[in-house]
C-alpha cells in the first residue's frame, strides 16, 4: 500500500450533482435510479452542500404512506434542497493523499468527501466503501 498515493486515484469522478435550485424529489430519484448515497448540490461548478441517503431518510417519514407517484410531488410542496442538504461540508483537495481522506472519514461522522480543485468546484466524491474497495485491492 502506497501512503502517498492521490486522492485521485479511488474518487468518483462520474458523479451526479444537481442543482441548488432544482427540485428536492430529483435528487431522491438521482439516488434511487443510480443507487448512490451521496448526491453534491452545486452552484454552477461550485460545492455548495450535500445530501445523504439519510437526510433524505429523515423527510420520507413525512410522506410515509403515499404512493410512489405523490411522494415527489408531497416532497417538493413541503422541502426545498437548502432545507434538507447539509452545507457545513468537509471536504478534500483533489492534490491530497488517499491516507488524508481515511483520516478525514475515520475523524468524521460521515461516509463522503466531496473532492474539489483550487477553486472548490467539485471534481469527485470518495466514500468509505472506496478506501475498502482501495484497501482490498492491497491484498
Amino acid at each position: 500500500m502506497k501512503k502517498n498515493d492521490s486522492v485521485t486515484k479511488i474518487m468518483s469522478t462520474n458523479i451526479a450533482v444537481i442543482q441548488e435550485g432544482q427540485a428536492l424529489s430529483e435528487v431522491r430519484k438521482v439516488m434511487c435510479d443510480l443507487g448512490i448515497h451521496h448526491v453534491p448540490i452545486v452552484k454552477g461548478a461550485k460545492l455548495v452542500g450535500l445530501v445523504s441517503f439519510t437526510d433524505l431518510m429523515k423527510i420520507n417519514l413525512v410522506v410515509n404512506g403515499a404512493d410512489e407517484r405523490s411522494v415527489g410531488a408531497i416532497i417538493d410542496q413541503q422541502f426545498k434542497i437548502t432545507d434538507v442538504m447539509s452545507s457545513q461540508l468537509t471536504t478534500i483537495k483533489n492534490t491530497e493523499t488517499i491516507r488524508h481522506a481515511a483520516e478525514l472519514l475515520i475523524n468524521g461522522h460521515f461516509h463522503s468527501l466531496p473532492v474539489v480543485d483550487s477553486e472548490d468546484n467539485i471534481v469527485g466524491i470518495v466514500t468509505s466503501t472506496d478506501l475498502i474497495k482501495y484497501l482490498n485491492e492491497q491484498y
